[in-house]
C-alpha cells in the first residue's frame, strides 16, 4: 500500500480488503497492474489469485463493503485518496455500529460487541498485545520530533501536603543531588 508511512509506528498493517476501501484499492491495483507489481518485485501469484473474504455483513453495503463502495464511487486506484477517505467514512462507522460478524468467535454478533471480546481473547492467549501510536507526528515546543510511548505512569497531586512536605525536606537534605545550579 502506498499510503503506509514507514516513519510512523511499525510500518506493518493488517489488510482487510473486504471492508477497507484503501486495502481493496491497493490489492486491486496489484492484481491488475503488472508494472506496479514489477516496480515492487511482487510476483503475480502473490496477489492475483486472491479475493477478499467476507467477514462483516453491513446493512446497505453487504459482506464485501469495500468492493461495493469503491465500485459505486468509481474509485480508479489507491491514488484516489480523497474518494478513498470518503469511502472509508461511509463504511467504518456503519460497519462498527451496525455490522454483524460472519466468522470466528464473534460470528453473529455486532462488531461493537464482538471487538472487546475478541481483543481480550487475543491478549489473554498471547496472540496480541496492546499497541498505541499517535495519529500524527508529535513535535515538542522546541521543534524536536518526539518519540511517544504509552507508559504505566501516575500523576502527582502537588497540593497534597504530606507529599509536598516530604519532597521539600528531601530537596533541602544532603541526599539531594542536582546537576544544574538553577535546580
Amino acid at each position: 500500500m502506498q499510503t503506509i508511512s514507514m516513519n510512523k509506528g511499525t510500518g506493518i498493517v493488517t489488510s482487510v480488503p473486504s471492508d477497507s476501501p484503501d486495502d481493496w484499492a491497493a490489492l486491486r491495483d496489484l492484481q491488475t497492474k503488472k508494472g506496479l507489481r514489477e516496480k515492487y518485485n511482487i510476483k503475480e501469484e502473490w496477489c492475483v489469485p486472491f479475493n477478499p473474504i467476507p467477514i462483516i455483513e453491513i446493512p446497505e453495503f453487504g459482506n464485501l463493503s469495500a468492493i461495493k463502495v469503491v465500485d459505486d464511487m468509481k474509485i480508479q486506484s489507491q491514488k484516489d485518496k480523497e474518494k478513498l477517505a470518503q469511502a472509508k467514512e461511509k463504511i467504518y462507522m456503519k460497519g462498527f455500529y451496525e455490522g454483524v460478524m460472519l466468522v470466528g468467535m464473534g460470528n453473529g454478533m455486532k462488531v461493537q460487541e464482538a471487538k472487546p471480546i475478541i481483543k481480550k481473547h487475543m491478549i489473554d492467549t498471547g496472540l496480541a498485545c496492546p499497541y498505541y501510536e499517535p495519529e500524527n507526528e508529535v513535535i515538542s515546543r522546541t521543534g524536536d520530533e518526539c518519540i511517544v510511548a504509552l507508559c504505566d505512569q501516575w500523576f502527582l497531586n502537588y497540593g497534597e501536603e504530606n507529599w509536598r512536605d516530604f519532597v521539600k525536606s528531601h530537596v533541602k537534605s544532603n541526599d539531594f543531588k542536582a546537576y544544574n545550579p538553577k535546580t
